[in-house]
C-alpha cells in the first residue's frame, strides 16, 4: 500500500497528454529587432531572455517506470541466491525522475528528484535537489540497503541444529541532508545532518572459555547520528571552510537461546557433552564525539596554489554488557563442569584523533608542475574495562571472578609525496615522484601473542612513482603508471612490503562510432621475512569495444572481456601445536559482458527497441566458480509518452567444491514507462 499512493499521485500528472503524439510546443522566440531599434538594445534583449521562465505547461517534466517483477521458483540454495541476488517478487517503482520549475520563482527555482528500486529490490534510493538562486541550495539523499549473507560454506555445515553461523538479514538505512544559505555569495553558511542505522536478525556466536562456540539467534540494532554546521568563505584567490559537529552512537544488540544447543564441539570432553540450554545476552553501548574541521585553499600567485586541512575529534564510548547462560559448561582453567554463569562487563574509552594535511602546486613555467603533499594521522585510545563472572552449580564453586582490564593503543601514520609533471611535447607528458611513508603503533596483542599483552610495530616505506601520457596521434591516447616500493617495517603480515604496481590504459577512437579501450594492471608483493615469506601476485587485463553506428539510431554494441589471475602464498602457524604451514590460494578468472541494442521496424511514427546480452564469470583454482546472467529487454511504445517495457534475466551460480551452494532462478520484470 505504501507504493500505491506514489503510483496514484504520479499517474495523472505523468500520463497527462499521453495520447497526443505531437511533441510539446517549443518556447516562442523573441521577435527580430526592427530597423528603428538601436543596435545596443539587442544584447540587452538577449540578456533578458537568457533564463526565461518556463512555459506554464512545462512546469513539470520527467518520467516514471512502474512494473511488476516475477521470480521463478529458485532451484538450489535459497540462502546463496539471497546472498548474491536477493530480488523478490513484488510490484515496483522501478524508476522516477522529474523536474519541477516554478515560473514565478517565489519559493524555489527548480526541484530535481529521482528514485530507483522501490519494491522488491535490495537497494532503494531517493534523491532531491531544491534551489533558489542566491538564497539556498538544499540536498537530500536516502538509501535503504537490504543486506542478507548466509553463505553455507562460511558456516559450520556439521553444527547441530542447522544454524548458519555468522549470518545476517539486515536493513541499513542511510540519510543525509544539507542546506546551504546565501549561495553564490562570499560567505555561505550551511547546516547538515547524517543518519546511519542498522537493524535486523541473524546468527551470532557465544563462546565459553575458548572450548566451545554456540550459534544463537541475534537481534542487531545500532544507529549513528552526525550533526554539523559551518561556513564556506569564497573569494577570488582563497577559499576557507570552517566546520564544527558532533556524533552520537548507540548499539543495542541482543542474543537469545531457548533450545538444546551442542555448539561446534560434538565430541565429548572428559566423558561429558557440552551444551547450552538457555542464554540471554544484552549489549548497551553508547558513544558520542565532537569535532572541528578547517580547510584552506589559496592562490597567492599565478604560479602557486596552496592547500591545507586540519581535523580534530574526541570520541567517547561507554559499554555495558550482561549475559546469563545455563547448560552443561566447562571452566577449562580448573577442568570443572558447571550449569550456569552470569557475566557483567562495563567499560569506557576515549580516543583523541588529529588529522592534518598540507599541499602545494608550483608552476615555475608553462610546461612544468610540481605537486607536494604531506599528511599525518594520529590517535590514541585510553580505555578501562571491568569484568565480573559468577558461576552457578559448580561442585567446587570458585568465588566470583572480577578483573580490571586497562587497554590502550597509540597509532601514528605519516606520508610525504612529491610529483613533477612535465609536458615534453604537446603529445607527451611525463610524470615522476617519490613517496615516503612512516609510522609507529603500540596496540593490544592477540591471544596467541608470545611477547606479552602489547605489540609494537613500525612502518617505513620508500615508493618511487613514474608515469606518462602519450598521444601519438589524435585517435590514440595511452596512460602508463608505475609504482615500486621497498619497506623496512610493516604493520601486518600481508601488508604491501616490497612491491611493484603497474597500470596501462589505452583508448583508440577508430571511427566516430567505434571506440576501443584496453587496461592492464599488475601487482607483485613480497615479504622475505622467513617467518612470513609472503609471495603475492595479481594480473588483470581487459578490453572493451563500443560501437554506435549512426549515433546508435538503429544498432549499438557494447562488449567487455576481462582476464584476471591471482596467486598468494604465505606462512602461518597451524593449531593446535603452532606448527609452521603454508597457506596457498589461486584464482584464474574470465569475466565477460555484452549488450546489443536493436531498433525494430517502426509503426505510426513509433519505433520499438530490443536489446539482449548478459554477463558471465568463470574461475578456476582454489575455489572454482561459474556465474551466468543472460538478459533480454523489449520496449514497445504506445505513444510518444507511454511505452511498455519488459526484461528477462536468468541467474545461475555453480561451485565445483561446494555443490550445495549452487542456484538457478529466472526473473521477469514488466511495466509501463511514462514521460511528460
Amino acid at each position: 500500500m505504501r507504493y500505491l499512493a506514489v503510483i496514484l499521485l504520479a499517474l495523472p500528472v505523468l500520463a497527462q497528454d499521453s495520447g497526443k503524439d505531437a511533441a510539446p510546443p517549443a518556447p516562442a522566440q523573441a521577435p527580430a529587432a526592427s530597423a528603428q531599434t538601436p543596435a545596443a538594445s539587442a544584447p540587452a534583449a538577449a540578456a533578458k531572455n537568457e533564463n526565461p521562465a518556463p512555459p506554464s505547461e512545462d512546469w513539470l517534466t520527467g518520467s516514471v517506470d512502474l512494473g511488476f517483477r516475477w521470480v521463478s521458483s529458485i532451484g538450489g540454495s535459497v540462502p546463496t541466491y539471497r546472498s548474491v541476488v536477493d530480488l523478490r517478487q513484488d510490484f515496483e517503482l522501478l524508476g522516477l525522475d522529474f523536474t519541477i520549475q516554478d515560473p514565478n520563482r517565489k519559493w524555489f527555482d527548480r526541484i530535481d528528484a529521482r528514485a530507483y528500486g522501490w519494491g522488491g529490490e535490495p537497494y532503494n534510493s531517493a534523491h532531491v535537489d531544491a534551489r533558489k538562486s542566491g538564497i539556498y541550495d538544499f540536498t537530500f539523499d536516502y538509501r535503504n540497503i537490504a543486506y542478507f549473507n548466509a553463505m553455507p560454506s562460511f558456516a559450520n555445515p556439521l553444527a547441530p541444529g542447522g544454524f548458519n553461523q555468522q549470518s545476517y538479514d539486515l536493513r541499513r538505512r542511510v540519510l543525509s541532508a544539507e542546506l546551504d544559505l546565501h549561495t553564490g555569495k562570499h560567505i555561505v553558511p550551511y547546516l547538515a545532518f547524517d543518519h546511519n542505522s542498522n537493524h535486523g536478525n541473524g546468527i551470532d556466536t557465544w563462546a565459553v572459555d575458548q572450548n566451545n562456540q554456540y550459534a544463537v539467534p541475534a537481534l542487531f540494532r545500532d544507529s549513528t547520528e552526525n550533526y554539523r554546521m559551518g561556513a564556506h568563505f569564497e573569494y577570488t584567490n582563497f577559499h576557507v571552510t570552517l566546520e564544527a559537529g558532533g556524533t552520537t552512537f548507540k548499539n543495542d544488540d541482543q542474543s537469545t537461546n531457548n533450545i538444546l544447543n551442542y555448539g561446534d564441539r560434538t565430541a565429548q570432553i572428559y566423558g561429558q557433552s557440552l551444551y547450552l540450554t538457555g542464554l540471554n545476552e544484552i549489549y548497551g553501548i553508547r558513544g558520542d564525539s565532537i569535532y572541528g574541521r578547517l580547510q584552506v585553499t589559496a592562490t597567492p600567485f599565478s604560479w602557486l596554489t596552496l592547500s591545507g586541512q586540519a581535523l580534530f575529534s574526541q570520541p567517547k564510548v561507554d559499554v555495558n554488557y550482561t549475559d546469563t547462560a545455563t547448560g552443561n559448561l566447562l571452566l577449562l582453567s580448573s577442568l570443572l563442569f558447571y550449569s550456569g554463569q552470569t557475566d557483567l562487563i562495563t567499560g569506557t574509552a576515549k580516543q583523541p584523533h588529529f588529522t592534518s594535511s598540507l599541499g602545494a602546486e608550483i608552476r615555475p613555467f608553462r610546461r612544468l608542475r610540481i605537486i607536494e603533499s604531506w599528511m599525518t594521522d594520529r590517535y590514541h585510545d585510553a580505555a578501562v574495562g571491568l569484568l565480573s563472572t559468577t558461576f552457578l552449580a559448580m561442585p567446587v564453586a570458585p568465588p566470583p571472578q572480577s578483573a580490571v582490564q586497562p587497554a590502550f593503543q597509540v597509532v601514528n601514520y605519516n606520508q610525504n609525496e612529491v610529483n613533477a609533471i612535465f609536458d615534453l611535447t604537446n603529445r607527451i607528458t611525463l610524470r615522476g615522484g617519490y613517496r615516503y611513508v612512516w609510522g609507529d603503533a603500540r596496540v593490544m596483542a592477540g591471544d596467541l601473542s608470545q611477547t606479552g599483552p602489547f605489540a609494537t610495530g613500525k612502518l617505513n616505506r620508500n615508493v618511487a612513482l613514474a608515469g606518462a601520457t602519450l598521444r601519438p596521434w589524435d585517435k590514440l591516447k595511452v596512460h602508463v603508471d608505475y609504482e615500486g616500493a621497498t619497506s623496512d617495517n610493516v604493520y601486518f603480515r600481508t601488508s604491501l612490503n616490497d612491491y611493484q604496481k603497474g597500470h596501462i590504459r589505452a583508448q583508440y577512437q577508430a571511427t566516430p562510432s567505434l571506440n576501443f579501450t584496453a587496461n592492464f594492471m599488475v601487482l607483485s608483493n613480497r615479504n622475505p621475512d622467513p617467518t612470513i615469506n609472503l609471495d603475492f601476485r595479481s594480473r588483470d587485463s581487459s578490453i572493451a569495444v563500443y560501437w554506435t553506428p549512426n549515433n546508435s539510431k538503429w544498432f549499438s554494441l557494447v562488449g567487455e572481456y576481462d582476464r584476471a589471475t591471482m596467486r598468494s602464498d604465505v606462512n602461518y602457524l597451524s593449531l593446535p601445536f603452532l606448527s609452521s604451514a603454508i597457506s596457498s590460494y589461486r584464482d584464474n578468472a574470465h569475466i565477460a559482458s555484452s549488450t546489443v541494442n536493436l531498433a525494430l521496424p517502426s509503426y505510426s511514427g513509433l519505433r520499438p527497441e530490443m536489446s539482449f546480452g548478459g554477463s558471465l564469470f568463470i574461475s578456476s583454482g582454489s575455489r572454482p566458480t561459474s556465474y551466468y546472467q543472460p538478459l533480454a529487454r523489449l520496449s514497445i511504445p504506445f505513444s510518444k509518452k507511454v511505452a511498455w517495457r519488459t526484461e528477462w534475466r536468468w541467474y545461475g551460480l555453480g561451485e565445483d567444491f561446494y555443490l550445495y551452494e549452487g542456484f538457478r532462478a529466472h526473473t521477469l520484470t514488466t511495466g509501463l514507462h511514462l514521460t511528460r
